[in-house]
């Protein structure tokens, strides 16, 4: 079992940055993402992380301005956003599921079964 709390989240204007942080009772042996949902829009997955932090994949909206990782010996993970946008408003979600044996991870929300409670992120414009 794995329980996730997210943190960090605000108000910023846009431009701004923000960093989430997701503790958890332990997730060494598991995939970690980011997800959001914006009102009146579906669950996006945001980013996902591998297990040792070596690979990572990003949506097309948040590439180049947002960045995931993981310190396992904390159990947190991580979610770096710069060059915030009203559009990136919304709850945020950080999420488990266990890795699979020589498989990636990925940005599937069906794939996640650990979940947090959400943290809110709002930007003005």
């Amino acid at each position: 079992q794995v329980q996730l709390v997210e943190s960090g989240g605000g108000s910023v204007q846009a431009g701004g940055s923000l960093r989430l942080s997701c503790a958890a009772s332990g997730f060494r042996d598991f995939c970690l993402g980011w997800f959001r949902r914006a009102p009146g829009k579906q669950r996006e997955g945001v980013a996902s992380i591998t297990i040792g932090g070596g690979y990572t994949d990003y949506a097309d909206s948040v590439k180049g301005r947002f960045t995931i990782s993981r310190d396992n010996a904390k159990n947190t993970l991580y979610l770096q956003m710069n060059s915030l946008k009203p559009e990136d408003t919304g709850m945020y979600y950080c999420a488990a599921y266990r890795a699979p044996y020589g498989g990636g991870c990925t940005r599937a929300p069906s794939f996640y079964n650990y979940w947090g409670q959400g943290t809110q992120v709002t930007v003005s414009a």
